[in-house]
């Protein structure tokens, strides 16, 4: 039978992990993983809710040690809870912190004692470290839930050692330095749960037990981070800590993902944190397959072992982690066997009048503007609603005109396009990982309908 390690730290006395300001070791971490794994309820299924990003690392390890399947929804509202508890009955919630979620729950305080970093598995060492079925199902991820019942796209140990395992390579974790982590992102999120904590089970680095969302709790977040340091975030985190006009300590390196990088916004980037800044290219349903530096250039470059090809108009992943052969949401384009070319997700092209264009390239060309700091358009489905069926826009652009607005996207996209509303907002209600889902667009175009004035702030 093939196992995988917990975790590839070589000693007990490694760091794994900082939790304010405070180191926590290999050994620390296994005591807790296994103090846990004992309290933990009957159920198969957990829903690891913890905010606490080591935390969060102990719950998902110590389902694992007990044979249990961490499920990550990509929300936790009260109807995505209502069609988890459909598809798992048995599921109960390990929270960290108070939570409204209407399910069994299991909290952290009451299962793991709390105790200094010392006192802590002091008669680990490595050949402690338990070892997991490559074939065990580690996790089961869902896709958005807002058109119907959520898609559940299970994960193998196995399979997710070797995805983060071929991303540790790529993003040079594996050269024998020790780099620490500081994520803006969630390790509930696909991208979160790889880039943020697996990665750091599997490579040897040490994740910062936070997530700071604010440019000065990210500033802080750094500042306080061993070094060499990864900085771990999104777009849209990155553009407005960029625009904080705060002193940014600087990484080492700087990974992003949820959505592409404006080949403007890496430049400046680099430029001001003076670290390679990575991409890295993924879905819930196939995990991370390919990266880029997007200074250099536009394509991306596939793990080794992961293959994509085209048939029935579509271009389908297969090999490395991935477990079987799936459908790509996007529209790629294959350049060659190793590299490809991103256009856009395939719903979001559009065509009105016979032109197309995609609401990536809108969004892009909104988002460019001067005075904007941030934007996007929404295309509603024809059966959205019988009222709200045109191309609209939302922005946030601080004392700037409608007027000014749709004057200066005239200058950069078809009149076709110019979108009919474009509301003015004092911010977009962006989840945590930077997404607008359309769910959420929806009802702003809904709401915006019902005032009567969509013009208007």
């Amino acid at each position: 039978m093939t196992t995988f390690p917990l975790l590839t730290h070589p000693h007990a006395k490694d760091v794994l992990a900082y939790s304010h300001g405070k180191p926590i070791t290999v050994a620390h971490f296994l005591a807790d993983v296994r103090q846990l794994a004992a309290a933990l309820p009957a159920g198969r299924h957990i829903l690891n809710a913890c905010g606490d990003r080591y935390r969060f690392a102990v719950g998902m390890a110590a389902a694992l040690l007990a044979d249990k399947i961490s499920l990550l929804p990509p929300t936790l509202t009260p109807e995505m809870v209502r069609q988890i508890k459909s598809f798992a009955p048995d599921v109960f919630c390990l929270t960290d912190q108070p939570q409204s979620i209407d399910l069994p729950q299991c909290a952290w305080a009451d299962a793991v004692t709390d105790r200094a970093p010392t006192q802590a598995g002091a008669q680990t060492d490595t050949s402690d470290i338990p070892e997991i079925p490559a074939s065990r199902t580690a996790a089961i991820v869902f896709t958005s839930g807002s058109t119907g019942a959520p898609i559940a796209h299970r994960k193998s140990w196995g399979g997710l050692v070797s995805s983060v395992r071929a991303e540790a390579a790529r993003l040079g974790l594996l050269d024998g330095r020790r780099h620490s982590i500081v994520a803006t992102v969630p390790p509930q999120h696909m991208y979160g749960f790889e880039s943020t904590m697996l990665i750091a089970l599997q490579s040897g680095a040490a994740m910062s037990a936070a997530r700071p969302f604010y440019p000065a709790d990210i500033c802080s977040a750094l500042a306080a981070a061993a070094r060499p340091c990864m900085l771990v975030t999104t777009p849209v985190h990155l553009k407005v800590l960029l625009a904080s006009g705060l002193d940014i300590p600087l990484p080492d390196l700087v990974l992003s993902a949820t959505a592409p990088m404006p080949p403007q916004l890496a430049l400046a980037a680099e430029a001001r944190l003076q670290a390679p800044l990575l991409e890295i290219y993924g879905s819930t349903e196939t995990g991370q397959i390919a990266s880029r530096r997007t200074t250099k250039t536009a394509e991306w470059t596939l793990f080794p072992e992961v293959t994509l090809s085209a048939a029935q108009g579509r271009v389908w992943a297969s090999g490395g982690h991935i477990e079987q052969t799936i459908p790509m949401a996007d529209e790629l384009e294959l350049v060659t066997a190793e590299r490809f070319l991103l256009h856009g997700r395939t719903a979001d092209l559009i065509n009105i009048a016979g032109k197309r264009s995609s609401l990536d390239y809108l969004n892009h060309q909104l988002n460019a503007v001067p005075g904007v700091i941030d934007g996007a358009f929404f295309m509603p489905d024809d059966d959205d609603s019988d009222k709200v069926t045109r191309l609209m826009a939302f922005a946030v652009a601080p004392g700037m005109k409608v007027s000014i607005l749709l004057a200066a996207l005239r200058e950069r996209i078809d009149a076709i396009f110019i979108p009919r509303p474009l509301v003015l907002l004092d911010v977009l209600p962006r989840n945590s990982t930077g997404k607008l889902p359309r769910g959420t667009l929806l009802a702003l175009a809904h709401e915006h309908q019902r005032k009567g004035a969509p013009h208007a702030r």
